[in-house]
């Protein structure tokens, strides 16, 4: 993991950041996975915090798990070709964790080293996903018939593989890793919506996607290695002035049900992300800090606020490499 600890160095150097915080020590034996945070935002354009995505790296694979705002960049700073993005999991259909699905696609089709992808995207999702996919085929048909004769490029590069699933269960099975699938209630009307388990040499990590309060949530995390958990935390000050918020915040899990989830799950490890955190004028966001002190008033295991490229190992001991 040399290579990569440097290239976190650079990039928090880039971001006038300090490197590398380790929260428990790595161990050198078996195998491991590594999760990244890629964006731990909402559809807030804020500068800090991309649109949702997680990668998963187990074995020689790269599995994405939403593609927000902003995703390409975050594995461009890692040093990640978009060609080596093994495959994209999608939770649910919100714009969030979609915008960054095109340009992840497209460009991971282009000449330079960033890109060079030769083969379709291989993409999971709930029914439904297919329509969307071809929508962006056909949006962009003129500008992928340019470059196929301008540059050469192969048109079957520049398609989806979609696979499609209506229940939970084992999605994805390849070279020892196996990705689940679990209902969870993002709000009557927000369906589809699920969240993921993966397997990979006796780890596990859970990512919850969008989601309410949920007991399909503890169910898959029982006793996992690392449970990623959206929270939402909106100052009640702002919902007399914007009473929206309210049905926002309605969609999401509080940071008090979050520590109730991951006291019941008992996670190795705990953390947080897609922070749904709103403010309005005189009314300033709870911090990441003030969310995570909430999260501890109901759980006092390992748990901590995650941030955008935050990455964490995920082996014997569970170690987080941080910038800060």
């Amino acid at each position: 993991m040399g290579a990569r600890h440097s290239a976190l160095r650079r990039t928090a150097a880039c971001l006038g950041l300090l490197a590398i915080v380790l929260v428990t020590p790595v161990s050198s034996k078996g195998q491991s996975m590594r999760v990244t945070l890629l964006g731990t935002g909402t559809p807030n354009p804020h500068p800090e915090r991309f649109g949702p995505a997680t990668l998963v790296e187990a074995g020689s694979q790269r599995l994405l798990f939403d593609a927000g705002r902003g995703v390409t960049i975050r594995l461009n700073q890692l040093g990640i070709p978009m060609r080596e993005v093994t495959a994209v999991f999608i939770t649910h259909f919100h714009s969030d964790h979609l915008v960054g699905l095109a340009d992840l696609w497209l460009i991971g089709w282009l000449p330079p080293n960033y890109g060079r992808r030769q083969t379709p995207l291989r993409i999971w999702g709930p029914l439904g996903l297919s329509k969307i996919t071809a929508g962006m085929e056909e949006a962009y048909s003129t500008d992928i018939a340019i470059r196929v004769k301008d540059e050469a490029l192969p048109r079957s590069a520049a398609k989806f593989d979609v696979n499609e699933y209506t229940e939970g269960g084992v999605i994805y099975e390849h070279a020892g890793v196996a990705v689940t699938s679990f209902e969870v209630n993002h709000g009557e009307l927000i369906k589809p919506a699920y969240g993921y388990r993966v397997d990979y040499a006796g780890r596990s990590v859970v990512i919850s996607g969008d989601t309410r309060f949920d007991q399909n949530v503890i169910k898959a995390a029982k006793g996992a290695d690392l449970l990623v958990h959206e929270v939402v935390a909106i100052p009640e000050a702002l919902f007399a002035v914007n009473p929206a918020m309210k049905r926002v915040e309605a969609h999401h899990t509080t940071a008090e049900e979050v520590g109730t989830v991951m006291s019941e799950a008992k996670p190795r490890l705990g953390v947080l992300t897609h922070y749904v955190l709103t403010s309005g004028p005189g009314i300033p966001p709870a911090t990441k800090e003030e969310v995570l002190d909430r999260v501890k008033t109901r759980y006092s295991g390992p748990v901590v606020a995650g941030h955008d490229l935050m990455a964490i190992e995920v082996g014997e001991s569970v170690s987080v490499v941080s910038p800060q």
